[in-house]
């Protein structure tokens, strides 16, 4: 029994495993309450002002087998997809902007499934309100009529504003905006009232605009405290009412009445109007009191009329008061206001001004004077008189001078009854022959305060005689001139243009020139043509600038001065021109030889020099040369000799070359040289390693200098060495110590000489020879300085130690080499274009210094050019 129970042990256990194998249970969420951040959704609540692309939770669930689970979420058909979830982590990410005020709740199908089973639950997710939305106006922007008698304090209109946010960001406070309004206030409830102490008047103003404010009550958004608010016009029209009394327009009044007035003339007329302009009433007038009888009053018109005839009037002022009052429209006399008519009785205005001459009535005045005169001056040539036959007002006036500018002014300017007339000058500048020959004016007198204004006028005119005022004036301040230089004596430079405004012989120019430029040329004195001296030769390149001064003189001497700048251009007059007729040189292989010409003319491309090989002999294809530097070069693939050798099939290592320079100018010119060149090869000369370095490089100065200045620097660094430890071991031996009196004997100055650095001293040992006994002055004199030197150590040992240091004398320049004598080109020019012979020779400005080393190079090209010779003397015999 016991072997069948273990026989069939392992079969129950695998059936019982093959069956729970088979079973499979569904996922499940986790429900992690209403304020987790993860599960299902559950009562999951969300801000909308939530910003889109937020995660917002965080789907969380599991599998009983353990099996990895995916999540979903879904919405209704027809619904906005807020939301999405990663379906493996659960993530829920909000993808549309949340509006509570539009929806204020969410419906969402969330899934989780682990392949084989799904479990889908409906959740709502609730969206919290945001302080967003501002206060919208119901009733606003309005229009309301006020009556203006409507009392302080009171009500007159309710303004109502609805925010859709909740709590304290839906609840609503009301401003009135200022400083726009004054007169009213508004409740925090929205009551508009007029304020306390304040009444609204229509005669004032009509319309009043009052801006009301409405903002909430504030709160979060998008994390900071929000408050929100709106405005809206309310138009106020004040209506209205009969509270205010007749007013009388254009006060003060003033009446005349005249000598010829009759009975029932019109002296006045006033005028009223009711205050209430909104809905006035009809006015009626009347006399309160000062008409005395002779005057009577339109009630409906206001004309004042006269009543008797002016001899009867007892004043000549009267003061009458007139009423107006408005009438109701029963008839009845209301409210009133009153004014005063000034009337006063005058003369007849019956005479206008009138000018007087010495003979009687004039309005034609005439002066002659020069121009320009004294500011200030009076025209004492103008007797005029001015004269008004009335009386009182009536023969009150003005003066006034009308014409051109302001160059007179009269004097004076108001007159009663009579007055002299003066005419001063005010601008004298103004007053200028040049610009009028003659002047008119008008002077005018008009009455003041007269009714008719009569008014009279004369003519005054005023010839002016010239003066010499104006100096010459050049058309320019200055004058550019430009002329070739081989332009004939006489030839026309510039024309100088000046002119002087003053009339007969004070406006005649005389032209004269003058300054250190003007040598070469001539001015007609009438016209200003300016022409080169009949003798004159202009040459550019002597010199290519002139400037002088032009001189424009009047009658009197009055001037003006101009510039006049010349430039001499250049042509191309002079062939390019070599420093000899014949040159010999030596060339060695790889070391280019050298040619220069100058050319005299003074500017570019004429004296810009192009070098060419017109002939090479025994053989053409051998050299080359550089047009620009004229450095003449063997072909690059010649390296020795024996090259040349197989070109030639020669021996004979000399070439006569005949080289051109051309200027680039037009038409161009050209100069040729006959240049005989010996080659060579570059040996071991007599001079060692140093003469083959300086024969190589004979044209590289620059080269050789630095070569030497290294030499010399490396020779200074080990004499400095040596001579530091030439001290240390005397310091330690005790033979030198630092206390010491050093006593110079004077010593003959001897020449500086250049010595080769690379040259060994013949005896070493002399450099530090010491000498115990003093030599006579005059042999002292003859040999390098001698110190001695006094050592004092600490042993009381005394002991005089003479040392002999050979110093180098300093080094002095090298004197220069004679400059060449300068190229003779006396004689006529001809423009023919020579073809001459010359040598080669560099210019003196580019020579070097002569030195040592110079001398030497010199020694080792004069020993190379013998070797040459005799090998050329040897081949011929």
């Amino acid at each position: 029994m016991k072997n069948v129970k273990i026989l069939h042990l392992p079969l129950l256990f695998g059936f019982v495993y093959a069956c729970f194998a088979q079973a499979d249970f569904a996922p499940y969420f986790y429900d992690n309450g209403p304020y987790s951040q993860n599960g299902n959704l559950a009562l999951f609540s969300l801000s909308e002002d939530t910003a889109v692309g937020t995660q917002i939770y965080s789907l969380n669930g599991s599998d009983p087998e353990g099996q990895e689970v995916r999540y979903g979420l879904s919405f209704d058909p027809g619904s906005k997809e807020y939301f999405r979830v990663d379906p493996v982590s659960g993530n829920i990410t909000l993808v549309e902007q949340l509006d509570r005020e539009k929806k204020d709740s969410i419906d969402v199908l969330v899934s989780i499934t682990d392949g084989q089973s799904k479990v889908v639950e409906r959740v709502t997710i609730f969206v919290m309100d945001a302080n967003d939305e501002k206060p919208e106006f119901q009733n606003l922007p309005s229009i309301i009529d006020v009556l203006e008698t409507t009392e302080s304090g009171s009500s007159i209109y309710n303004v109502e504003a609805v925010d859709k946010d909740t709590g304290s960001g839906g609840s609503v406070s009301y401003f009135i905006q200022y400083p726009q309004s004054n007169v009213f206030a508004i409740d925090r409830d929205g009551v508009l009232r007029i304020k306390s102490g304040e009444t609204l008047d229509y005669e004032k103003t009509k319309t009043h605009f009052v801006t009301v404010i409405a903002k909430d009550g504030g709160g979060n958004f998008n994390g900071k405290e929000q408050f929100m608010s709106s405005s809206a016009t309310l138009t106020i029209n004040v209506i209205d009412a009969q509270d205010t009394s007749p007013s009388f327009i254009g006060t003060p009044y003033f009446g005349y009445v005249y000598e010829i007035s009759v009975p029932g003339s019109e002296i006045f007329t006033v005028s009223a109007k009711d205050g209430d302009v909104g809905n006035p009433n009809p006015i009626h007038y009347s006399f309160d009191e000062g008409d005395d009888g002779v005057f009577s009053i339109n009630k409906t018109s206001g004309c004042i009329t006269l009543l008797t005839l002016p001899i009867f009037l007892k004043r000549e002022i009267f003061n009458i008061k007139v009423k107006a009052s408005e009438v109701s429209r029963e008839g009845r006399l209301m409210d009133y206001g009153l004014t005063t008519v000034v009337i006063r009785v005058v003369d007849l205005n019956n005479n206008p001004p009138t000018f007087y001459g010495e003979k009687g009535p004039q309005n034609m005045f005439e002066l002659t004077m020069n121009e320009h005169p004294p500011e200030g001056e009076i025209l004492r040539g103008l007797k005029i008189t001015v004269n008004d036959s009335d009386q009182g007002a009536n023969a009150k006036f003005n003066l006034r001078l009308i014409g051109p500018g302001r160059m007179l002014r009269v004097v004076p300017q108001t007159v009663l009854n009579e007055a002299q007339v003066t005419i001063l000058v005010d601008d004298s500048a103004a007053m200028d022959y040049e610009k009028h020959h003659f002047l008119t004016y008008k002077l005018l007198a008009v009455e003041i305060d007269t009714p008719e204004r009569f008014s009279a006028t004369a003519d005054i005119v005023i010839h002016l005689l010239d003066t010499n005022d104006n100096a010459p004036k050049f058309s320019s301040e200055y004058y550019i001139a430009r002329i070739p230089e081989n332009s004939p004596g006489g030839s026309n430079v510039v024309s100088v243009t000046a002119t002087d405004p003053d009339s007969g012989p004070w406006g005649e120019v005389k032209y004269s020139i003058y300054g250190s430029g003007a040598d070469l040329f001539l001015i007609q004195t009438a016209s200003g043509i300016i022409y080169t001296q009949p003798w004159a030769s202009l040459d550019a390149e002597v010199r290519s600038k002139y400037n002088f001064y032009v001189k424009a003189e009047d009658a009197e001497g009055k001037y003006s001065l101009a510039e006049v700048f010349v430039t001499v251009l250049d042509l191309n007059d002079h062939p390019p021109a070599f420093n000899d007729n014949f040159l010999e040189t030596t060339m060695v292989i790889g070391a280019p030889v050298k040619i220069e010409a100058v050319d005299d003319d003074a500017e570019i491309p004429n004296n810009v020099i192009e070098y060419a090989i017109m002939k090479a002999e025994p053989d053409n294809n051998i050299f080359d040369i550089d047009a620009d530097t004229g450095e003449i070069m063997l072909k690059s693939y010649i390296k020795s000799m024996a090259i040349i050798h197989n070109i030639t099939k020669q021996r004979d290592c000399t070439w006569s070359l005949v080289v051109q320079a051309r200027d680039r100018g037009q038409p161009s010119f050209s100069t040729t040289a006959v240049i005989k060149i010996d080659i060579t090869e570059a040996t071991q000369l007599s001079g060692g390693p140093l003469g083959s370095f300086l024969m190589q490089n004979r044209n590289k100065p620059l080269q050789i200098l630095g070569m030497l200045a290294g030499a010399i620097s490396l020779m200074v660094v080990v004499t400095v060495i040596i001579s530091t430890a030439t001290f240390m071991r005397n310091k330690k031996s005790n033979r030198i110590l630092p206390n010491r009196r050093v006593r110079r004997r004077n010593r003959e100055q001897q020449a500086w000489n250049f010595k080769n650095p690379f040259k060994k001293a013949e005896n070493p040992a002399e450099k530090f020879r010491v000498e115990e006994e003093e030599e006579e002055e005059e042999e002292q004199q003859r040999k390098p300085e001698v110190l001695v030197v006094e050592n004092v150590n600490y042993n009381n040992n005394v002991t005089n130690v003479v040392r002999q240091w050979p110093t180098p004398a300093p080094p002095c320049a090298p004197p220069l080499m004679p400059p060449p004598p300068l190229p003779n080109f006396s004689g006529e020019r001809h423009w023919a274009v020579p073809t001459v012979s010359a040598a080669v020779a560099a210019k003196p400005k580019r020579k070097l210094l002569m030195t040592r080393q110079n001398s030497m190079n010199n020694a080792l090209v004069s020993e190379l050019k013998m070797r040459l010779e005799q090998k050329t003397l040897l081949k011929h015999v």
